[in-house]
């Protein structure tokens, strides 16, 4: 049954309505990626906070893996301005996400969860990072997903790979963003 404003409307037991956006009226999402190393204060940190500011007040839903370091930094810039910020966390407990993450999804996978964090955005966008980083931008490059890197890796390859296809260099958190928003639309 269709509602209003172009929302789906599902009946319940007991006669209540709840409406449910469409595919196309979801918030847009964002994967943010780095080391879960990068002290407090650091370089990383502070650019994934200042990203994780601007990402949720565009709007954009930030994805993440977590846990500490850039994506600790990442959630809490998203949540001081009112922003959501899902955790998508490697063990059974939810407990183990960092304080800023407004919803979390516990995997019980490992480092496989890293597919899940990729494939939740519609962009990446990586900050710094070591090997769990750089399997997170081959996981989103062959899913398809656009990644910006901030300060992240740099990769050259071969034939088909050379100049590392659907891999944009940021200088600053405001390019990263901007260039992801632009991939958005």
């Amino acid at each position: 049954m269709k509602g209003a404003g172009g929302s789906r409307r599902r009946e319940q037991r007991g006669g209540s309505v709840e409406t449910h956006p469409r595919p196309s009226e979801r918030t847009r999402q964002v994967a943010v990626i780095g080391s879960s190393g990068a002290e407090p204060g650091s370089e990383a940190a502070r650019l994934a906070e200042e990203v994780g500011r601007l990402l949720a007040e565009a709007g954009v839903t930030l994805v993440c893996g977590g846990l500490t370091g850039v994506m600790e930094a990442a959630c809490r810039g998203a949540s001081e301005v009112g922003g959501v910020a899902i955790g998508i966390v490697p063990g059974n407990a939810r407990s183990d996400a960092n304080p800023y993450c407004t919803h979390v999804v516990a995997t019980g996978i490992g480092h496989a969860r890293n597919l899940a964090v990729v494939s939740s955005g519609d962009a990446v966008i990586a900050i710094g990072g070591e090997w769990g980083t750089l399997s997170e931008i081959g996981l989103a490059r062959a899913l398809g997903r656009p990644v910006i890197a901030l300060r992240s890796w740099t990769m050259s390859g071969r034939e088909a790979m050379e100049d590392a296809p659907g891999v944009l260099h940021a200088e600053s958190p405001r390019e990263a963003v901007d260039l992801a928003l632009d991939l958005l639309t």
